[in-house]
C-alpha cells in the first residue's frame, strides 16, 4: 500500500510487518536527516564502502547517489534485502519527480540484478543481496552502515546483539553506523559491543536518533 507522507513524498506500508518503510512525517526528509546528513556527510572520504540494512524502496541508495555525485565521492554500495518490493509498487514511487533527479538512475537501482556488482555510473557501484541479515556472511569491510530495518518491535531479530557484533566486525576503524532508532536498549547494546554512541536530534516526529562510531580494532 502506497502512502503519502507529510513532506509530500511517498512510502510503502508493509502488510508483512504492519509498518511503513519510512516515517509518515516525511519519507525523504527522514532519509536525508538520518542517513545522508548524519552518515554520508560525516565520513569525510572521497571513496566510501557503504552497507545498507534494508534496501526497501531504494530511497537511501538514490539519495546517496545524488549527494555523492555532487561531492565527487566514489561509492561502493552494498545492500541486503530479504523481501524485495514488486515492480508494480516501485513504479508508484515519486522520488525522481520530488527530487528533480534522474528517473533512469532510480530505475537502474531497482532493475540491477541481485548478487551482482552493477555500475550505476562510473563512480557508483551497486551490489544488492537477497538474503537474511541473520545468516548472511559478510566479506567486505565498510566505512558507513545505514541501519534501516523495521522497528525492534516488528523485526526484533535484526536488533539483536549478534547482529550488531557482526556489523561492528565489518566496520572500518573510524566508520559510522547510523539509524533512526533511539531506544535505550539499542544504544546500550551498541556501547557494549564497542561503539562510541551519540544521541542526535531526530527527524520530524522523532525526538532523537542514534549514531555509532568504531574507534578501535577488535
Amino acid at each position: 500500500m502506497i502512502k503519502t507522507t507529510a513532506d509530500g513524498s511517498k512510502t510503502v506500508f508493509s502488510e508483512r510487518f504492519q509498518e511503513s518503510y519510512h516515517s509518515v512525517n516525511g519519507a525523504v526528509t527522514e532519509s536525508l536527516h538520518v542517513f545522508i546528513k548524519a552518515g554520508l556527510l560525516e565520513c569525510g572520504k572521497n571513496l566510501l564502502n557503504i552497507f545498507e540494512v534494508g534496501f526497501g524502496t531504494g530511497l537511501n541508495a538514490y539519495l546517496t547517489y545524488i549527494e555523492a555525485g555532487k561531492r565527487n565521492i566514489q561509492v561502493n554500495y552494498h545492500a541486503v534485502e530479504l523481501f524485495p518490493l514488486e515492480d508494480s509498487v516501485i513504479t508508484l514511487l515519486d522520488y525522481p519527480i520530488m527530487l528533480n533527479a534522474d528517473a533512469n538512475v532510480f530505475s537502474a537501482l531497482h532493475q540491477a540484478p541481485w548478487e551482482e556488482i552493477v555500475m550505476i555510473s562510473k563512480d557508483f557501484a551497486l551490489k544488492k543481496m537477497k538474503s537474511d541479515l541473520v545468516t548472511i556472511e559478510l566479506i567486505e569491510s565498510y566505512d558507513l552502515i545505514y541501519f534501516d530495518a523495521f522497528s525492534p518491535a516488528q523485526q526484533p531479530e535484526l536488533w539483536d546483539e549478534s547482529i550488531f557484533t557482526k556489523l561492528y566486525q565489518h566496520l572500518n576503524v573510524g566508520g559510522i553506523l547510523t539509524t533512526y532508532c533511539a531506544k535505550g536498549d539499542v544504544r546500550r547494546t551498541l556501547k557494549k559491543i564497542g561503539f562510541t554512541t551519540e544521541r542526535l536530534p531526530g527527524p520530524p516526529g522523532k525526538h532523537e536518533m542514534l549514531r555509532g562510531r568504531k574507534k578501535y580494532k577488535v
